[in-house]
């Protein structure tokens, strides 16, 4: 094997339970190794990317790795650490969000690379034409109740009331391991740590129905260091669809994170080694206040998931924010990235029609705005030099605003001082 993915993992603080023999297993061939993705949205999000850099490093290390949507589980729920069942997804619905996974899974890992190529498979496709009948006396027989109501993810959710549904969810992603080892020689199986008891139960199925042997790891959940859920913000999710999130948002949610976090997220999202890591924290340690983590590991990350242009674009925007940017980088935002970047900041409201002929700016930040309250403090403020419009200083008191002027057709931005913003919307 190329390298040893166990010893790769331990090191990253990816690796939370291993079943006895797995290592030895990976240590000495090829094999072939899944990890579910719930199809139920059409992009993948930050949550998700444990389990692709877990995808990404088995293939590093010379095996096979397989991404497994559930295109039948997808319908049911899992219990695991949720409160809810899913919808129900309908099959045109289910077979674009396949599409779209697929597309960003190929950024991480090869699809085209000879014996250890990773494919995907649904699991829609062999539960499609199975009966309920043939399922209970085929699968349900060898796992007794005890067994399945022993699980965490059971337990937890029975004082609330579990409907039968979710109860078999258990033997249901258990075939998937089943029949993964039975039709594509897969011998193991790998999963966040909250699928352990579902993983094993698979392990269990292949034991009792084919007499085989099977294996299992888990990654541990991250939690941020606050306490608060990872891959989540105030406005929801961080997506890798950079229509879901845009690539400056996404490029912020990896350049905001704590120092402890940042600590866990290089090992864990960035393929950077050991010694290249470490020497990052040393000279993190030495200058804090220069943030040398999170910029490495925000522009690694974003690269990956986006492009170097996404990412130069979102240092730009990231930079108007703190005075560097310049007009002609605040014309080349995008309206979501306007708004992102300028997201709290007060909006006062005017006609478009008003800019046709022309607005005064001494008229524009005081009777139409209220950002200046009187226009004595507006011509004082301008005549030293401190009103900028769109990034531009203001030179003349006389100086006239106009629809030429709009970013986006529809947006002025003033600046007063050095740091406080006001964005006007023409409508």
């Amino acid at each position: 094997m190329d390298k040893n993915f166990i010893e790769e993992l331990k090191w990253r603080g990816m690796l939370h339970d291993i079943m006895p023999g797995t290592e030895e297993l990976l240590n000495k061939q090829m094999v072939t190794g899944y990890i579910g993705f719930d199809p139920t949205a059409d992009s993948l999000g930050i949550g998700n990317m444990v389990p692709v850099m877990l995808l990404l490093h088995f293939q590093k290390a010379g095996h096979k790795p397989i991404a497994l949507v559930g295109g039948a589980t997808g319908m049911v729920g899992d219990p695991s650490g949720k409160s809810a069942e899913r919808n129900l997804l309908d099959e045109t619905t289910l077979n674009h969000n396949v599409a779209c996974q697929k597309k960003q899974l190929e950024k991480f890992i090869d699809f085209n690379c000879g014996a250890n190529s990773a494919e995907i498979v649904n699991n829609y496709d062999w539960f499609k034409g199975f009966s309920f009948l043939e399922f209970i006396r085929d699968v349900g027989k060898h796992i007794s109740v005890n067994y399945m109501l022993a699980k965490d993810s059971v337990k937890n959710r029975l004082e609330n009331g579990m409907s039968f549904t979710e109860f078999s969810y258990q033997l249901v992603q258990g075939y998937d391991f089943y029949y993964l080892w039975k039709n594509k020689n897969i011998r193991l199986q790998m999963g966040g740590s909250d699928q352990w008891g579902n993983i094993v139960t698979g392990t269990e199925l292949i034991r009792r129905k084919g007499a085989g042997e099977a294996f299992a790891l888990t990654t541990p959940l991250i939690r941020k260091a606050d306490g608060t859920k990872f891959g989540k913000t105030e406005s929801g999710n961080i997506w890798l669809d950079k229509t879901k999130t845009s690539p400056y948002k996404f490029y912020q949610f990896w350049l905001n994170a704590s120092d402890e976090d940042s600590n866990t997220y290089i090992r864990i999202f960035t393929l950077f080694t050991k010694d290249e890591i470490e020497k990052l924290e040393a000279e993190h340690v030495i200058a804090p206040h220069l943030r040398i983590l999170q910029k490495v590991l925000a522009k690694d990350i974003t690269i990956r998931v986006h492009s170097e242009t996404d990412y130069n674009a979102a240092v730009e925007a990231s930079e108007i924010l703190f005075g560097k940017g310049t007009s002609e980088s605040l014309q080349k935002l995008s309206e979501d990235d306007f708004l992102s970047v300028f997201e709290g900041v007060e909006q006062f409201e005017i006609a478009k029609t008003d800019l046709e002929t022309g607005i005064d700016i001494v008229e524009l930040i005081t009777e139409k705005t209220k950002i200046f309250p009187s226009k004595g403090e507006a011509r004082k403020m301008i005549l030293g030099g401190g009103v900028s419009v769109n990034k531009t200083k203001v030179e003349s008191i006389e100086m006239k605003i106009t629809v030429e002027q709009l970013i986006n057709n529809k947006y002025i931005l003033i600046q007063k001082g050095k740091k406080n913003y006001y964005v006007i919307k023409a409508s």
